[in-house]
């Protein structure tokens, strides 16, 4: 499966080292959103705890969440079950779940002021126990990931409440006041920092930056509220942990990945699915890993149209640091067998 030879004989993780820039035979392989919807198994589990938001903080129920794709697929990455709304959360705004409609957030700060919210960073501590939970759960040879949401991803359900097709109150907001949209990116930016620092403390291997609104601004607002505030967070947290691997997934982001890549610090980039894999290894660094951008549509689509889009990505690729992944989160109605086909085709 894996080409040893090219993979630190220190490392038992294949995609902790392809993280370290090592370029296996085939690549690594995890799913963004792998622990969730698709899965009978998740469904079960949810019906039985009740809300989204009540499994993301029920720590046994989250480390089990965690598991089950593990279990099921034996894919090379765990990634934490949670939510990137866990850190407004614990920064003081309300948090809740509407069936069918998605997250709310109240005060909306388009409105409200971030200095009438009461922090309470102790809503992230059953997280935290997740992670420690999982860690002792979790086989050497699988990476365990943490994650957090981007701030400007964070920031736009923080200013509109919820979330929205063309976060247009957070973009007129950064354009029209930016020193109060600029204070709720800094206190992002701080929680983000302690919150990710604290997963690492409890046993994850290496952490993945969502920012999956990104690619709405434009190339001077995307440097200013995407790549300066990544960067600040990668350097914080490079202090605190300089072993610890980042990826980045600025979604959206088309070419300004290049500067991206060059001005944030992050060790890996993870590309959607609208990026020509082959545009990705001609103008990234050639040591840079890259994750991805399998559609997840083309994994519902499965057969002929699957294999088909796995080999161009594998193609593309091959001869860099490559974990394989979707460009986006897996959908809800992925067939069990889509994947299962997916995972032996990666691993031919």
């Amino acid at each position: 499966m894996h080409d040893s030879s090219v993979i630190d004989p220190g490392v038992t993780a294949p995609l902790l080292s392809v993280l370290r820039g090592a370029v296996p035979a085939r690549p690594p392989l995890w799913l963004m959103r792998q622990a969730g919807r698709y899965l009978p198994e998740y469904r079960a589990l949810r019906a039985e705890k009740g809300g989204f938001l009540d499994l993301c903080y029920d720590s046994e129920s989250a480390a089990e969440v965690t598991l089950q794709p593990i279990r099921r697929f034996g894919f090379d990455g765990a990634i934490l079950f949670s939510d990137i709304l866990v850190v407004p959360h614990a920064l003081g705004q309300d948090l809740w779940f509407e069936a069918g409609e998605g997250p709310r957030l109240a005060p909306p700060l388009v409105e409200g002021e971030l200095t009438s919210l009461v922090p309470a960073p102790q809503r992230l501590a059953p997280i935290i126990d997740t992670v420690r939970r999982v860690r002792a759960a979790l086989a050497p040879q699988t990476t365990f990931l943490g994650f957090a949401g981007s701030p400007w991803t964070v920031a736009t359900y923080m200013v509109a409440g919820q979330g929205s097709k063309d976060h247009a109150a957070a973009r007129r907001m950064a354009y029209q006041q930016p020193a109060k949209f600029g204070a709720i990116i800094d206190a992002v930016i701080e929680t983000t920092v302690d919150y990710l620092s604290d997963q690492i403390a409890a046993g994850v291997d290496a952490v993945q930056l969502f920012d999956s609104w990104a690619g709405s601004l434009s190339p001077a607002q995307f440097r200013q509220w995407v790549i300066a505030p990544n960067a600040r967070i990668v350097k914080a947290l490079k202090l605190r942990h300089p072993d610890t691997p980042i990826i980045g997934f600025p979604k959206g982001a088309g070419a300004k990945l290049v500067d991206y890549a060059q001005e944030t610090g992050v060790d890996a980039l993870g590309l959607d699915e609208t990026l020509d894999p082959a545009w990705a290894a001609r103008e990234l660094p050639a040591h840079l890993p890259l994750q991805g951008n399998l559609d997840p549509l083309s994994l519902i689509a499965g057969g002929e149209t699957l294999d088909r889009a796995v080999d161009a990505i594998l193609e593309a690729l091959s001869g860099r640091p490559h974990i394989f992944n979707l460009g986006h989160g897996i959908l809800p109605d992925t067939p069990i067998a889509h994947v299962e086909q997916l995972v032996a085709r990666v691993r031919g």
